[in-house]
């Protein structure tokens, strides 16, 4: 609840393991708040399960130490630290010095940082920069990691970079929940698509449904789902700046 309004309401979802499962929306949607919600940033009505375990009462941190990893749409980074050392912030919890420093090595392979482990992270590329936003969170181990926009800023070949470290993480035993505009990144990695759109969840299904779903394409339209044309329907492009959002959704 933001004052008199509800930015979620009755969205209910699973991500189940081995799966990346896409958050989508038009502006507003409510995609942030929903994994606000789910890790415990923002107070909710609903309840949230990890492997069973009912974390719905429990504050943000504790959520963190029961497997639940969480990046943020503002990469904050230590500028004047190396790429090694910013993701072992991530990885300190209940780790010896020498388990520290092989998982740091491993998430960093994992997303194909391991030639950069001791660059100054000032001097990396947003693309890279975002990588080790992303390594940081993984680097704790999590079961499940809600990424929140870590395509935001990035280019076509970086955002493609990304997807692939993406799902190396998921195949190295992390589920991931990600949330964003990057229509091509979305419904390129995601095993399932999930759509919000004014708070309330209107679609769900696999990329391929996603496409082709009327209620999809009306609500980044902003037209009743009746009026859509599926042969000459045009979407504006979100955060993808050299693709043809319409063509991804096609």
């Amino acid at each position: 609840m933001y004052g008199a309004v509800q930015a979620a309401k009755n969205v209910s979802f699973e991500v189940y393991p081995g799966e990346i499962v896409g958050l989508i929306g038009p502006n507003g949607a409510g995609k942030t708040t929903v994994i606000d919600a789910i890790s415990g940033f923002a107070p909710s009505t609903g309840t949230v399960f990890l492997e069973g375990v009912d974390l719905t009462c429990e504050a943000a941190y504790k959520r963190s130490r029961s497997g639940m990893g969480r990046s943020f749409q503002d990469v904050e980074l230590y500028d004047d630290l190396s790429v090694a050392e910013n993701v072992t912030v991530g990885a300190t919890r209940s780790r010896s010095d020498v388990a520290v420093t092989q998982r740091v090595r491993q998430v960093l392979a994992t997303v194909g940082l391991g030639d950069s482990a001791d660059a100054e992270v000032a001097t990396l590329s947003q693309g890279r920069r975002q990588l080790v936003s992303v390594a940081r969170v993984l680097a704790a181990g999590p079961t499940v990691a809600l990424l929140d926009e870590p395509a935001a800023g990035l280019d076509t070949t970086e955002s493609r970079w990304l997807g692939e470290r993406l799902r190396d993480a998921c195949n190295s035993g992390t589920s991931i929940l990600l949330v964003d505009h990057d229509m091509e990144l979305v419904l390129t990695i995601c095993d399932r698509v999930i759509v919000l759109d004014l708070g309330e969840m209107i679609a769900s299904g696999p990329p391929a449904v996603i496409r082709a779903d009327d209620k999809v394409i009306s609500a980044y339209l902003g037209l009743p789902a009746g009026e859509v044309d599926n042969d000459a329907g045009a979407i504006p492009e979100l955060h993808a700046p050299s693709t043809d959002t319409q063509e991804v959704l096609r």
